[in-house]
């Protein structure tokens, strides 16, 4: 009987494209959703940063478990969530250079689908990636074909999240890159090249399953969390281990909550604490060994552990939109609205800041909110400002008083926002629901709707919290239809845009009740239901408000006039306009983008 072998390689995604996968049909369903798609792709990018693709460091995204089949097929036992996503995402890269009418990188074709030879010398033509549970339809062929539409009818839950996913990516494509071709490419030769998975392999199902359960009881390797965890239990004394213990057992459950990597926390941790600007993941435990007294944690490592459970549980509490203390706070909440699930370098400056009194801390929060949505919208890099978050944490850990908060909001944050001024109004006036994921589509409208509101009634605890706006009550409008009626088409007119339905200057709120009478009507239909909203900003669209002369109100919607009709002109008009409010809502000097 000839002994098992067990494979492991180290190997980079353009290596392991080029062997033949089947997720066979015990498998569970493509699960994965939105945040978990975009959380890889943002991962993958802020890895690359700015550096050339030659020079950017590995990355490494975890393992993968395999057997051999018949016919030079691989089972994949484990990691089928992981790789659907890079598959979808090769895909997707695809798709993008053509939508530039630009040719794809000469290696792709072949990472999703090729011939190879079976036993009997035919030749086969295969995808690279095989799904054979019943609930995946055959949306992954249609999408590795270049046709991703699913057939009609209701869809699987996989089916749904695979054609998210695929969708995820080409927005991730559009936001980050544009029509950018050589940036697109780079990103996919670091992503097929630089970006590294082990790849395990068992001779049978058996001992695959078996390495697949040992893998997920008992992990995969010491990371700098687990190193640290025992460094700790190695400087403190035996009657310290059990609040040891507990102190990091809640540290953990407290990072668990939010989907935190424990590793991302601990390095943002440190960018707070300590005078540290750039730190990757895997120089974290070397960087703690070598800085032992300056963290103490070597003569008191149960005050130190709970130092990192106190960092924990504000950073919980911010990332869920509350101050330390558990309350709710309006400008932590927006921040959760704009970042969503994945989006998380801005705790690094709220960490840096807890310690401020509340009024202090609240205009930390509010700053920090206007400059990461500047940083969001002009594109800028995640890895760069990453780093400016992480070198201005220190200057906001000295800083006490409201005079000393004031000089680094000037010489930060207001530097900052003037350097992106222009890049901002421009933004702003092409902005799409293309050019931001779903949720920051609404964050930018319930931020626009709200200022209005705010500036006609002052801060009223329904003004207040931007969910009202971003919330259930209110769905988004397109003031010319996605799919216009042949009256709406023939008002509207002839327009060079074939995307005009979906800029911003299309865009309002509207309340879920009067959403479903608006349908796909023309704007002369529309307007005599607009002004039923409770929202001023929509009801401006169509008439102005008769409040009187010079009332907070009528000062509110002064600039806003009403529409007559409603064509191509007149969304790039009010695409402008909204632009203009954008620049104040947003404490951006107004950048103008034509000049």
């Amino acid at each position: 009987m000839s002994e098992q072998r067990i494979q492991s390689q180290d190997i980079s995604v353009a290596d392991v494209f080029q062997s033949f996968y089947v997720v066979p049909d015990y498998q569970r369903e493509y699960v994965w959703e939105e945040a978990e798609v975009e959380q890889l792709l943002n991962d993958i990018y802020g890895e690359l940063g700015g550096a050339e693709g030659g020079k950017a460091p590995e990355y490494f995204i975890g393992s993968i478990v395999v057997c051999p089949q018949e016919k030079g097929l691989l089972e994949l036992i484990d990691g089928q969530q992981r790789m659907t996503t890079l598959f979808l995402t090769l895909c997707a890269i695809r798709d993008h250079a053509k939508a530039l009418k630009k040719a794809p990188p000469g290696s792709l074709g072949s990472q999703i689908a090729a011939t190879s030879t079976d036993e009997s010398g035919q030749d086969v033509d295969r995808y690279r990636l095989d799904l054979q549970y019943e609930d995946s339809g055959d949306i992954l062929q249609r999408i590795a074909q270049g046709t991703p539409t699913p057939k009609k009818g209701p869809g699987t839950l996989s089916v749904v999240n695979i054609l998210k996913a695929y969708e995820v990516v080409r927005r991730f494509l559009k936001v980050s890159f544009g029509e950018d071709d050589v940036a697109a490419r780079r990103f996919y030769g670091y992503l097929t090249n630089k970006v590294k998975l082990i790849r395990i392999q068992a001779e049978d199902v058996a001992k695959a399953l078996k390495i697949f359960e040992t893998i997920n009881d008992r992990g995969v390797g010491l990371n700098a969390m687990d190193l640290l965890k025992n460094l700790l239990f190695m400087k403190a004394s035996r009657q310290d281990f059990e609040a040891l213990k507990t102190t990091w057992k809640e540290l953990q459950d407290t990072l668990f909550a939010i989907g935190e990597k424990p590793l991302r926390f601990l390095r943002y941790f440190i960018f707070s604490r300590y005078e540290v600007d750039t730190l990757r993941e895997d120089e974290i435990y070397v960087w703690l060994s070598k800085n032992e007294k300056l963290c103490g944690y070597a003569t008191k490592p149960v005050a130190f552990a709970k130092e990192l459970l106190s960092a924990a549980k504000a950073y919980r509490s911010f990332f869920e939109g509350k101050d330390s203390n558990g309350n709710k706070s309006n400008y932590l909440e927006n921040m959760q609205l704009l970042g969503g699930k994945a989006a998380r370098q801005h705790l690094i400056l709220l960490l840096a800041g807890r310690d401020l009194e509340p009024v202090l801390f609240d205009r930390l929060c509010r700053e920090v909110e206007n400059l990461f949505f500047c940083y969001v919208v002009t594109r800028e890099p995640t890895r760069d400002f990453e780093r400016n978050f992480a070198l201005w944490a220190r200057e906001i850990r000295a800083a006490r008083s409201e005079q000393e908060l004031n000089v680094f909001f000037q010489n930060r944050f207001e530097k900052a926002k003037a350097d992106l001024a222009v890049r901002f109004r421009d933004a702003m006036e092409r902005l799409t629901t293309y050019s931001l994921q779903a949720y920051r589509t609404r964050y930018v409208l319930g931020k626009l709707t709200q200022s209005v509101e705010l500036a006609a009634y002052g801060e009223t605890e329904g003004s207040r919290w931007l969910s009202r706006f971003t919330g259930k009550g209110f769905d988004i409008e397109h003031v010319f239809p996605q799919s216009p009626s042949d009256k709406a088409k023939e008002e509207f007119g002839e327009h060079n845009d074939p995307g005009v339905a979906q800029r911003l200057g299309n865009l309002l709120l509207v309340e879920e009740s009067i959403n479903s009478s608006l349908g796909n009507r023309a704007f002369s239909e529309k307007k005599s239901v607009y002004p039923q909203s409770q929202l001023l900003m929509t009801r401006a669209i169509a008439a102005r408000p008769s409040v009187g002369v010079n009332t907070k109100i009528d000062a509110a919607v002064r600039e806003f006039d009403p529409y007559e009709e409603w064509h191509e002109a007149t969304v790039e008009r009010r695409q402008r306009e909204l632009a203009a409010l954008a620049c104040r809502v947003w404490s951006v000097p107004v950048g103008s983008a034509h000049g």
